[in-house]
């Protein structure tokens, strides 16, 4: 059977029904018979009527024509051509055979091509050259902002290290990081003694690490009470013996050689099973000098505070220690709610510890300064200024993060903090046991291998 989506006849057997057709009152037998085999063929295939058959049909001239069929010479011409290309072979039952070449193949597909509307070579090739200027452009900006933004982290970092101002860059400890399992993790401490000063009587209050570049493409930051108890080989009274604050292996550290925060990692290490890259220490003069840098208007933040003496408030005193003037530290007044705080103010809000929260309240706080400072540092407007600020701060802050991390991490963290960041405080809110230190100081002991397994869960490892 023959299927309907196919030509009924060949290209070269249409040409030749075409010539017999026109030629029909001087057919000789042989091209009658070939005639009535082309006509059944087509007819066959179309499915037509037999009344349409019989119309076409071959029927013998009742009296022989004397007058041409065709029109003119030309005509004749062609049709002679056509004639020409009547098969050679002649089959079994004495019909020609044609050639089995599809008229799709040329025929058809050329039709087709002519009947779409081209589109002119000039105008592709026109489009192309535009995106790959456009491309150009772009790149060629993209390298102008990179240039800009190193040489403004350059210059704010060479104002320090060349004593403009009243700068002093920070000291670097020595500091034994080590990778972690999934993405980097950063020691974050806040000192009260400045960092461009040596000193073995500083003090930590902010214990946090903060986990970048991992699968998860989410900024984790982990908090850790700095009273909760530990144990220090060599300090504490022996091996089991959880009886010194976790700030105390800071300033430990600081007497053996400045090693500070080298022996809260290795603390954290020992109870929590965590690995550290690097660190970053930074005093409280520093930290204002940083917000206000990077903020001028300020850093937006919802102030929150727990009850004081069991009732709520709508504003605290909290202590202003940067203002400070012959021992005697000022306070000043916050309020509840949503506001924009200058480097000194925040600092104040997240060391604030007198409402009946205590600690853990002051954890939370600081928490929250460190998710707000994240979240408002991608502003684009802060490409220039925000490259100086951070070739201060970074002179400022006593660290071992390198300039490649900074290069290659430090965009990939601000659009990882897009996607959320995740927050634990080690330990939650009354998940401790009041106990005392071996100073007879009030201290939280806690179970580590459940804050092992919350870490792990959480991906720090």
């Amino acid at each position: 059977m023959i299927n309907k989506n196919q030509e009924p006849l060949t290209h070269h057997e249409e040409l030749r029904y075409s010539y017999l057709l026109k030629n029909l009152h001087y057919l000789n037998e042989r091209e009658k018979l070939e005639f009535n085999y082309l006509l059944q063929k087509k007819n066959a295939a179309k499915q037509a009527s037999p009344r349409q058959a019989s119309q076409e049909s071959y029927s013998p001239p009742q009296k022989e024509s004397t007058l041409s069929v065709y029109p003119n010479p030309a005509t004749r011409r062609q049709e002679n051509e056509w004639h020409s290309q009547a098969p050679a072979n002649v089959g079994e039952n004495g019909l020609p055979e044609y050639p089995r070449q599809a008229r799709t193949s040329q025929q058809t597909s050329a039709v087709k091509r002519q009947a779409k509307k081209k589109v002119p070579k000039t105008k592709k090739k026109r489009s192309k050259k535009g995106f790959k200027r456009v491309l150009k452009w772009a790149g060629l900006l993209l390298l102008v902002l990179m240039a800009g933004m190193l040489f403004m982290f350059f210059k704010g970092r060479s104002d320090v290290t060349s004593s403009k101002g009243n700068y002093s860059p920070a000291v670097k400890e020595k500091f034994s990081g080590k990778d972690a399992k999934d993405g980097t993790n950063i020691l974050v401490l806040g000192s009260d003694q400045r960092v461009t000063e040596q000193s073995t009587d500083a003090r930590t209050d902010t214990i946090m690490v903060v986990n970048v570049g991992n699968k998860n493409h989410k900024v984790k930051m982990v908090s850790f009470m700095r009273d909760t108890l530990v144990n220090i080989p060599g300090y504490s009274a022996g091996d089991g013996y959880y009886d010194l604050k976790l700030n105390t292996a800071f300033n430990l550290g600081e007497q053996d050689g400045h090693r500070g925060a080298d022996y809260i990692r290795q603390t954290l290490k020992r109870h929590f099973d965590i690995d550290i890259k690097y660190y970053v220490m930074v005093d409280f003069e520093t930290f204002a000098e940083a917000i206000n840098t990077l903020f001028p208007k300020g850093v937006k933040i919802n102030a929150k505070f727990g009850l004081v003496s069991g009732q709520s408030v709508d504003s605290v005193q909290v202590p202003d220690d940067l203002n400070m003037k012959d021992g005697i530290v000022p306070e000043q007044t916050i309020k509840v709610g949503e506001q924009y705080m200058d480097g000194r103010t925040l600092l104040n809000y997240a060391r604030f510890r007198k409402d009946d929260d205590g600690d853990f309240g002051r954890t939370k706080r600081q928490q929250q300064v460190m998710k707000a400072i994240v979240s408002q540092i991608k502003d684009p407007t802060k490409l220039f200024t925000g490259s100086a600020a951070i070739g201060k701060v970074f002179a400022l802050t006593s660290t071992n993060l390198s300039y490649s991390f900074l290069l290659t991490k430090g965009i990939s963290i601000a659009s990882d903090a897009k996607n959320g960041i995740q927050q634990l405080t080690i330990p939650q809110e009354g998940d401790w046991v009041d106990d005392y230190d071996q100073y007879g100081g009030m201290a939280l002991y806690i179970d580590f291998a459940k804050y092992k397994k919350s870490l792990k869960q959480m991906g720090l490892r």
